[in-house]
């Protein structure tokens, strides 16, 4: 029998489909907060812009309260999911509204045009670290360790820098923050790949929530930086 001839293994053909099902439950699921998140925060530029400066002028406690119960819902979201209950699909797209609330607050500072290229920009940089990251034969654990202990440095960082408001920190956060949140992305692609062999295909729906929520968190906050380094704040 002339081996060349004989199609791809069954088996093998199986686990790429269900991976590239899983792979697509995730980025439907990303895609689908990345969206809510603009609807609202649109609605609240070009709709409700009134509401937006009574909340800026005299209602600052509503914005403050809005980003208190946004921290709390991500870690009940995040948890829910890894629980795999009925609720983390909601509280994930209730999050993502939520957090176009509050970004768009940040996003009326600037022109629509800085906004756009920010938004093309990280797309571009999410696509291009999620391909690497899903193919790349490497383990990328160990830069993990490294990711996580950036990601807190620049959480301190950030947090004094709200008291120093120095220009120069806030550049330099924004730096990192673009340089981790990209290793983040290719990382995390490469978790979905290892929890899905690890797991045998057997992957429940919380596992799919959970790693779209921090792709999401990790696609928000590239976005977000490259706004704040390219972008003029008026």
């Amino acid at each position: 029998m002339n081996m060349n001839n004989m199609g791809p293994s069954p088996v093998i053909t199986q686990a790429d489909a269900g991976l590239s099902r899983f792979f697509a439950r995730i980025y439907g699921l990303v895609g689908a907060g990345i969206g809510l998140s603009a609807v609202v925060a649109a609605l609240m530029l070009f709709v409700f812009p009134e509401n937006m400066i009574a909340i800026m002028t005299g209602g600052r406690l509503i914005y403050l309260g809005a980003l208190g119960l946004e921290l709390a819902l991500v870690f009940v979201a995040s948890s829910a999911a890894r629980r795999n209950t009925p609720w983390a699909l909601p509280l994930f797209l209730i999050y993502s509204a939520l957090n176009g609330f509050t970004m768009s607050f940040i996003i009326a500072a600037y022109t629509g045009a800085e906004v756009v290229g920010a938004f093309v920009s990280s797309a571009v940089v999410f696509f291009i670290m999620a391909a690497i990251g899903a193919t790349t034969k490497k383990d990328l654990s160990g830069m993990a360790k490294a990711l996580i202990a950036g990601l807190i440095g620049i959480i301190i960082a950030g947090v004094v820098n709200i008291f120093l408001g120095s220009g120069m920190m806030s550049f330099l956060v924004s730096v990192a923050s673009v340089v981790i949140f990209s290793g983040l992305i290719a990382y995390e692609n490469q978790l979905i790949k290892r929890v899905y062999g690890q797991t045998h295909g057997q992957v429940h729906d919380g596992w799919a929530i959970s790693m779209a929520l921090s792709l999401y968190l990790d696609f928000i906050n590239l976005f977000l930086s490259i706004l704040n380094l390219f972008g003029r704040r008026n």
